[in-house]
């Protein structure tokens, strides 16, 4: 295989798409280095038949008590996060064999900041430890060598449910607390293959939930409280759109 960015990045696959008209492309990578390398630019310039769409919450029969359609937010507007058309299908694709076998998969979402909005460019996978109902990144510097060399924004992160409902569990809830105390407009994307009334949500904690998770000392699966302003802990994203003309980076680190 032709190296790529010096010695640090190898292909082991190009896919080409076409999304409403526009030529776009994944690269997929093994990383066998951290070390800095040159950077990439990895935003397109946007044509007329571009297609950029919002994303609005699926509907279901029903949802957890502590979940809302939309999040509010009382800290201030948040920046629009762009998200390239085939990130969940590759996603998923990546996790398939994980998925088989009722093990949940982690990725984790670097994002270049232009003109006040967020482009998610890189889907990193780290190495990880996962199980039927949760997963664990390990050896999570090498992530960020990529999000430093890149000068990328950690922008959330997205897992599979492989037999669950979509969701955010207690364990979630924290992890996703720990990327918008980094960046507010951070998301976590859950990916629910089996759950035939939504397969994906993109969520966000709200203001209230976030107070909760930062006073709560819990560890592993446990309940939380409600939020004292009577808001759900999280709920879907009103500030996410699919944007069919970003290239997407993938890099596994497994």
């Amino acid at each position: 295989m032709p190296k790529i960015i010096q010695m640090f990045f190898y292909w082991t696959g190009v896919n080409w798409f076409m999304a409403g008209g526009v030529c776009c492309q994944t690269n997929v990578h093994t990383v066998s280095q951290t070390a800095p390398s040159p950077g990439i630019s990895l935003i397109h310039t946007l044509p007329h038949e571009a297609e950029i769409s919002s994303v609005s919450s699926t509907d279901s029969s029903s949802g957890p008590s502590n979940y809302s359609r939309n999040v509010q937010t009382k800290s201030g507007p948040l920046k629009d996060v762009h998200v390239p058309t085939r990130l969940m299908e590759n996603f998923l694709e990546i996790a398939s064999d994980n998925t088989k076998k009722d093990i949940e998969t982690y990725g984790f979402l670097g994002a270049s900041l232009k003109d006040d909005i967020f482009y998610i460019t890189s889907l990193i996978i780290p190495k990880q430890e996962s199980t039927s109902n949760s997963c664990q990144a390990l050896q999570e510097e090498e992530m960020f060598a990529i999000l430093h060399e890149q000068s990328l924004f950690p922008i959330g992160w997205i897992h599979t449910h492989p037999s669950q409902s979509c969701f955010m569990s207690s364990i979630d809830l924290h992890t996703q607390y720990s990327y918008q105390v980094m960046v507010p407009e951070a998301i976590g994307i859950v990916m629910a293959p089996t759950d035939t009334s939504r397969a994906y949500g993109i969520f966000q904690l709200s203001d209230g939930g976030k107070k909760i998770l930062k006073d709560c000392p819990e560890k592993g699966f446990h309940l939380h409280k409600e939020p004292v302003d009577g808001s759900p802990l999280y709920g879907d994203c009103s500030n996410v759109y699919i944007n069919s003309c970003l290239r997407l980076e993938i890099f596994d680190l497994r």
